[in-house]
């Protein structure tokens, strides 16, 4: 079966604070985008992908037409031990909601809130 997400946004109002957040606790380094511009004002921060690859990605996004805010979608990012990530959000500025906790055959996750106030969760199978 093909993986049916293609891509992922989060939305964010303060750009440079959620890349940090993002860059800190995932220990990445993020690409900025250019937006053509008939997309008004969006401005865009890609995670890391790899062209062809069996994987999708994503990017911040911040726009006046579309807000942050927690309720809504929840991102999962893939992890080799949820534990890592879920240690670094304090510090980066978010706060964590659920430490790393067992989810049967399927893993363990854990869930936060990032810097502009969305709920993140992050899971692993170990």
């Amino acid at each position: 079966m093909k993986n049916p997400f293609a891509w992922v946004e989060i939305y964010v109002s303060d750009m440079a604070r959620a890349q940090k957040f993002y860059e800190t606790v995932l220990a990445t380094s993020m690409i900025p985008m250019q937006t053509p511009g008939e997309f008004g004002d969006l401005e865009m921060v890609s995670f890391p992908w790899v062209e062809g690859g069996n994987n999708i990605s994503g990017a911040l996004c911040k726009t006046s037409s579309m807000q942050p805010g927690s309720g809504g979608t929840l991102v999962y990012f893939a992890s080799d031990d949820c534990a890592i990530e879920i240690a670094r959000v304090t510090n980066a500025g978010g706060m964590v909601l659920q430490e790393k906790m067992p989810i049967g055959e399927h893993g363990f996750c854990a869930i936060a809130t990032d810097t502009e106030g969305n709920t993140i969760g992050f899971h692993s199978m170990n």
